[in-house]
């Protein structure tokens, strides 16, 4: 029986991966105002949105259901525009043991810029399902960012 998993998505944007990475590392605050399928967020421990030992709750929409959790920074790689994100408690913890989230802005060689999201999880047990409509929740997600990225 296999608890451990890995799902990963890619995804093209229009917006400059600079914008993205800075969106994620420094103004993660603004998500919830960019973004249909999340609720709210607001810091749940600490007083900076950025910093590793900052807890933040968030509500969004997961497969039609408002979900909860809580989320906090694992690390950021500003060379290569990476974020790993630790998601846990509430509506994770019943599921799964491990669930980090890990963002990434990537430049390409034709000036293209690609959103990778990589999900890495632990189930409790076999009869939890991957989480999938975190991938679609994901993919909406970034289209709505892309565009209000755009814009501003």
């Amino acid at each position: 029986m296999v608890l451990l998993g890995k799902i990963s998505t890619e995804i093209g944007v229009h917006a400059t991966a600079e914008k993205w990475f800075n969106l994620f590392a420094k103004q993660l605050h603004d998500v919830q105002h960019l973004a249909e399928r999340v609720h709210g967020t607001k810091l749940h421990q600490g007083e900076d949105w950025h910093h590793n030992d900052t807890i933040k709750h968030w509500t969004y929409v997961i497969d039609g259901k408002v979900t909860t959790c809580h989320e906090s920074i694992e690390s950021v790689d500003e060379e290569n525009n990476t974020i790993y994100y630790k998601l846990f408690g509430e509506d994770i913890d019943h599921r799964f043991k491990v669930f980090k989230l890990i963002f990434q802005a990537i430049d390409k060689e034709n000036h293209g810029v690609i959103i990778k999201w990589t999900i890495e999880y632990e189930k409790l047990d076999a009869e939890v399902e991957p989480p999938y409509g975190y991938i679609e929740y994901l993919h909406k997600c970034t289209s709505d960012i892309d565009g209000n990225l755009l814009k501003a």
